[in-house]
């Protein structure tokens, strides 16, 4: 079975995000690493439901929770 790329990356972000919250929890710097958490292990939970839809318009909308869940990551380590 040929392994998917998205689910494999999103795998790998959703690690490197934990491993980089715990280098801001040590800094204590809480709120931005409680949210970078969240919304990062999020885009991968999205991706790994989407991989189980009951449907394909239901494979679309959780691919879209990833993606405005990426979305928000990107602004959070903006700051």
């Amino acid at each position: 079975m040929k392994e998917n790329v998205v689910v494999v990356k999103s795998t790998e972000l959703a690690l490197e995000i934990i491993s980089f919250c715990e280098v801001l929890e040590a800094k204590r710097k809480f709120v931005v690493g409680k949210q970078l958490l969240r919304s990062g292990t999020s885009v991968w939970a999205n991706i790994r439901e989407a991989q189980h839809a009951e449907s394909r318009a239901d494979f679309i909308h959780k691919l879209k929770i990833a993606a405005k869940e990426l979305e928000d990551q990107i602004l959070v380590g903006n700051l």
